[in-house]
């Protein structure tokens, strides 16, 4: 009876993540989290995929922080693999919301250079919360062969992530500063590096003083 009556749950959030009003589907997702069942992690992962509106796809992934990590932690990282990029940049932003260890060994060089910018853009903040001290400058020398990607938004996300592991990427950021970096790679660099000195410094004054 018991899982009967949580099939017939997990179905019912299921049709109620895919009503047209984006406020009813964001009271779905948040109902979810406030009485979580293991039943509901499927739907909540396979809807993180498709979900159009940036507040209904946060609300998701407060619901499955809310549930079983030993559940959701491995079903998150097998959503890593998906075709969908969607799929892979929310299982990666909520992954870095649950803290958990492992978490790390699952975020690839494939992740971190994903043609999708959303997916390489969360796979370098994920990272770069959750790197243990003595792998920092290894994922810095991984991250520093992304200056220069993409447009201002994309690059200021790197940017972040080289301010959130602080002093132990600042050697590779400075390797990349160099006459032998070509542009805009190096200009990103500069400005990152510009940035690791003074936090607070406004990231396109940092880049446009930085060419």
């Amino acid at each position: 009876m018991s899982s009967e009556y949580d099939d017939a749950a997990a179905n019912g959030l299921a049709r109620a993540l895919r009503v047209p009003a984006s406020s009813d589907r964001l009271q779905a997702a948040l109902a979810a989290g406030t009485t979580p069942k293991p039943s509901y992690i499927e739907v909540l992962v396979d809807r993180c995929a498709v979900e159009p509106d940036f507040f209904v796809r946060d609300m998701l992934t407060w619901a499955l922080v809310r549930h079983d990590p030993e559940v959701t932690v491995p079903r998150l990282v097998e959503e890593l693999g998906s075709v969908f990029p969607q799929a892979r940049s929310q299982a990666l932003h909520t992954l870095s919301k649950t803290g958990d260890p492992r978490t790390w060994s699952a975020i690839t060089l494939a992740l971190l250079e994903d043609d999708e910018d959303q997916v390489a853009r969360a796979a370098w903040r994920t990272a770069a919360g959750v790197v243990p001290e003595r792998e920092a400058p290894a994922l810095s020398e991984l991250l520093a062969r992304q200056f220069g990607r993409g447009d201002r938004d994309v690059r200021l996300s790197l940017t972040r992530a080289f301010l959130s592991i602080g002093e132990l990427g600042r050697d590779a950021a400075e390797a990349a500063t160099t006459d032998t970096t070509p542009e805009p790679a190096r200009s990103h660099a500069r400005a990152t590096v510009r940035m690791l000195d003074d936090p607070e410094l406004d990231f396109d004054e940092a880049l446009a003083t930085s060419h």
